[in-house]
């Protein structure tokens, strides 16, 4: 597997190596002693696995310490604009935010680490998308922040009459508004 840095430090993009030939491709998904050499030691504990249709956004969601997850996402099927955003107070790039395309042909992954929001938007007609994370749910430390946030200045490239949202991501207040945020300094792992 490569891993791409991007912008923030932290955040990595995964391309694995495909094998490729008449009958079609092979590759490795995940590789828990290749991750842990070049990206982080962490230890996944929980798959989960969404379908959505055109126009749904999920997010920016995260866990509270000391539930807070790490993810590795990927779309087995479809398109989606994945989202990490630093929400570390102290951090250098803090309300910043990577955006990735994720699609079934390119077979990228992003990893998102402890301390950001996560979320994606749904740019093909239909998406299956996979996450692996480092800490189980728990509903008490679910925690998010408004997808729309104009001082976040996400471009979800979905119009805004298409997007579709949950009852529950149309009330997430701004990153400026919210109760609660991780810390720089904090150790997460």
């Amino acid at each position: 597997m490569e891993v791409l840095k991007t912008l923030i430090e932290g955040v990595v993009i995964i391309e694995p190596r495909l094998f490729k030939d008449g009958r079609g491709c092979f590759f490795e998904s995940f590789n828990q002693k290749e991750f842990e050499e070049k990206v982080c030691k962490t230890t996944f504990v929980q798959d989960n696995e969404s379908k959505s249709s055109y126009g749904v956004i999920r997010g920016l969601h995260f866990q509270k310490t000391p539930f807070a997850q790490s993810k590795l996402v990927r779309v087995v099927k479809g398109t989606v604009l994945d989202v990490a955003v630093d929400i570390r107070k102290g951090s250098p790039t803090f309300g910043q935010h990577v955006a990735v395309e994720l699609t079934e042909n390119n077979y990228r992954q992003l990893f998102i680490p402890r301390g950001f929001a996560h979320g994606f938007s749904v740019l093909s007609e239909e998406v299956i998308f996979q996450y692996k994370c480092d800490n189980f749910y728990v509903p008490q430390s679910e925690c998010a922040l408004a997808w729309d946030d104009p001082e976040l200045n996400i471009d979800w490239r979905i119009p805004a009459e298409n997007v579709i949202l949950s009852e529950k991501d149309r009330a997430h207040p701004n990153l400026r508004n919210s109760e609660w945020l991780f810390d720089y300094s904090e150790i997460l792992y």
